[in-house]
């Protein structure tokens, strides 16, 4: 078990508590739609390359009649970086200890109308500590209403923190989601944020509300598109874009590099992935 400070515990019991409430309601869209689909949970622990305990997590997965596949992962690891890679993270150049703690979510759709998405939210230590993390919105079939009602909630949660967040955020969300080798991006955007540093009650309670307003925005824009009607054509350019998807994370996500590199749990870094995909 890894010794946790009081930051450091606050924050790992809100992902958790966040993880709670957010498989919470999307198992009561399951119910709705006549499905009894729950999330199957699977712990897993990490050893330090010293030997030492490194921390583990939770890895959840549910496959229902409007969930195709929705993975929410909580986190807490700590130990060492190992070689090259420690100089790549922001204060760990010179001292390769870390400790990171967070929540991870990425639901691929039955309905093509329904928008995949993908959600997460971070606390890191090095020789500094941060928060990070962010939301964003990925309709293979994009709706302007979705859209604008996803931005316009991430939007009021930046700005009762800040009115510079959502423009900032925002683009960041728009240059990292972007496929080079495409040259198109990964879906409508949100916003994206890493290094909040300075105060950590001003940082985690901007997170917290970050997560608040994706537990509030989502289901919503479930519940309006998934008894919606779909066609086999709607169907081939979901499969498609998810191609797209598995692309950018396979190639450009440096949240799954942040996992393979540090010993985490192969299925859970691999969750984002989509159960079926096309190439053509």
């Amino acid at each position: 078990m890894l010794e946790l400070d009081q930051q450091q515990t606050a924050a790992r019991s809100w992902f958790e508590a966040l993880r709670d409430r957010i498989c919470a309601a999307f198992e009561a869209i399951e119910r709705d739609a006549g499905s009894d689909a729950r999330f199957d949970y699977t712990p897993w622990d990490r050893t330090d390359p010293d030997g030492s305990p490194g921390g583990g997590g939770v890895r959840g997965v549910m496959k229902g009649k409007v969930f195709e596949k929705v993975g929410v992962n909580v986190s807490t690891v700590g130990g060492r970086f190992e070689g090259e890679f420690a100089k790549s993270i922001h204060g760990a150049g010179e001292d390769p200890r870390f400790f990171a703690t967070g929540i991870s979510l990425v639901a691929h759709m039955t309905n093509p109308r329904v928008p995949a998405v993908h959600m997460n939210t971070r606390f890191l230590r090095t020789t500094k500590q941060w928060f990070g993390g962010g939301a964003d919105l990925n309709p293979p079939l994009p709706r302007a209403e979705d859209t604008a009602d996803f931005h316009a909630r991430l939007k009021q949660a930046c700005d009762a923190h800040d009115p510079a967040y959502y423009p900032r955020f925002k683009k960041w969300a728009d240059d990292y989601f972007f496929i080079p080798h495409r040259g198109v991006h990964r879906g409508v955007g949100g916003i994206f944020y890493d290094h909040l540093e300075g105060d950590f009650d001003a940082g985690f309670a901007f997170t917290r509300d970050v997560g608040e307003a994706f537990l509030d925005i989502f289901p919503q824009i479930v519940r309006r598109r998934m008894d919606e009607p779909w066609t086999e054509e709607d169907r081939r350019s979901q499969l498609a874009w998810r191609g797209r998807y598995a692309e950018f994370n396979l190639v450009y996500d440096r949240g799954t590099l942040f996992g393979l590199k540090t010993g985490g749990n192969i299925d859970a870094i691999l969750m984002s992935l989509p159960p079926l995909a096309t190439w053509e």
